[in-house]
């Protein structure tokens, strides 16, 4: 049965992805010779069905591309980004193939193919198989939401590994997954979440016998590791996936990532989304949007350093160590709000309110965060991000370290100008523990579309980083 919707849905992206490639073909053909997009210098125009050969390769290269790309592989808790940077690549390769393809076949005595249409096609098949896939994704979520085309789970372990799966299940009805029950040796006939324990571990193969089952998830703590041993044989006899949930949510809040030495899995209990692909791409917007503020800021910053060098004669800036990426300290660049030697007699401390060390222009600046636009060099020289956690100063991180569970999780990335936790009001001296919640929160569904919501959320709402 499971085999069977997965095929279905491989046979709908495949459609999808015809009926795009044929569109994008002639969009191509469309941009290039019957538009002033780019102008055709020839006195002829190329005779469309010299092009239309083309096409049946055209029509056999994308799909093949695309399956050993693994997109014919659905999976249902794959994100966009994951689709996108995908289709990409498949994109770039199908491409490369058809320039190979196209120098080397000719239709006619000293007949080429225009690269300006190559172009245009590639440009096009990835945009439009992106929507294609998009769109065709959210209908089947949307279809899942209704109850249909569900994969019915079986889990086993109703213990805190197995109601923490199951409810994360429930809370994502969209990914079409249904855990129909439990089995449980403790729990026997009781109902967890809502859903039936059916039986002990030993009536495995009665309840898959008795109730349709798409896929078992094994939930047991680690003391169960001879039961879990017991289980993988039984299933092994059975035509039913399986997946295995780790028990080692206690040791870290961060995504796990399971990787290869020599063919012995290893679980790395450090792994952030923000990785790879995903880290280029976050970088590249910090170093855009940071180029651009910067230079549609030039005219408002000299003003504010004026304001600020006028009023006592001190200096514009303020450098404060922070600490940053894998814990490393950096010089944090702010406009100075405070007196000069604010702290010479005190030692590092907190701003209260109406802090009687600030002065007038910098009670201004602190109240609007214009004090924190110079951050923008920070971003704009990489130790620092527009979005993320806000950093530190070592010596609260010291104290921290010790006081609130995961603090130092929050360096798994680089600090940040505004942050998930700054948007919902958790800034300046508010709860620890209460921030560090919102930053793991950030750190483990970390994307790109999580930054720009934080980005117009600190926008619409005109958030201020600093409490005082």
């Amino acid at each position: 049965m499971i085999n069977r919707r997965t095929r279905s849905t491989a046979a709908l992206y495949l459609v999808s992805d015809g009926v795009t490639t044929v569109a994008a073909f002639f969009l191509a053909w469309t941009l290039r010779f019957q538009t002033e997009l780019v102008p055709w210098v020839e006195e002829q125009t190329p005779n469309f069905q010299t092009y239309l050969r083309m096409l049946p390769f055209v029509a056999f290269a994308w799909p093949a591309v695309f399956y050993f790309q693994g997109l014919y592989q659905p999976r249902r808790n794959k994100s966009r980004v994951e689709d996108a940077i995908a289709i990409l690549f498949a994109v770039i390769v199908a491409t490369l193939i058809l320039t190979f393809f196209t120098s080397w076949y000719r239709p006619a005595p000293g007949f080429t193919f225009s690269r300006g249409f190559l172009g245009a096609f590639a440009v096009s098949s990835y945009l439009l198989s992106t929507f294609g896939r998009l769109t065709l994704r959210e209908m089947l979520r949307a279809v899942r939401r209704r109850g249909h085309n569900l994969l019915r789970i079986l889990v086993i372990g109703s213990g805190r590994l197995g109601r923490e799966v199951t409810q994360k299940i429930m809370d994502h009805r969209e990914l079409g997954f249904e855990v129909i029950g439990f089995l449980d040796d403790k729990q026997r006939g009781d109902m967890v979440l809502g859903r039936p324990v059916f039986g002990g571990l030993a009536d495995l193969p009665a309840t898959l016998e008795a109730h349709p089952v798409d896929q078992i998830m094994i939930a047991l703590p680690l003391e169960a590791h001879r039961k879990t041993l017991r289980i993988l044989e039984q299933v092994s006899k059975e035509c039913v996936e399986v997946r295995l949930v780790p028990d080692v949510l206690q040791y870290t809040a961060l995504t796990a990532a399971v990787e290869d030495l020599d063919g012995t899995p290893l679980i790395n209990l450090s792994s952030t989304p923000l990785e790879g692909w995903s880290r280029l791409f976050k970088r590249t917007m910090d170093v855009a949007l940071s180029s651009v503020l910067m230079m549609g800021l030039g005219l408002v910053l000299p003003f504010i350093a004026l304001a600020i060098w006028w009023e006592d004669k001190g200096p514009i800036f303020y450098r404060q160590e922070r600490m940053g990426l894998d814990g490393k300290a950096f010089k944090m660049i702010k406009f100075r709000s405070m007196s000069m030697n604010a702290e010479s007699s005190t030692g590092p401390i907190w701003a209260v309110r109406e802090d009687p060390r600030r002065t007038r222009v910098g009670s201004f600046l602190r109240r609007t965060s214009l004090d924190e636009l110079p951050q923008l060099w920070n971003v704009f020289r990489g130790e620092m991000s527009l979005v993320g956690p806000r950093p530190e100063r070592p010596a609260f991180v010291q104290e921290f370290k010790h006081k609130v569970p995961q603090y130092m999780q929050r360096h798994r990335v680089k600090a940040g100008i505004t942050g998930w936790a700054q948007v919902h009001g958790w800034r300046g001296n508010t709860s620890i523990r209460k921030r560090i919640q919102y930053d793991i929160y950030y750190i483990e569904n970390w994307s790109l579309k999580l930054d720009v919501k934080i980005l117009w959320m600190t926008l619409r709402h005109g958030i201020r980083l600093n409490a005082y």
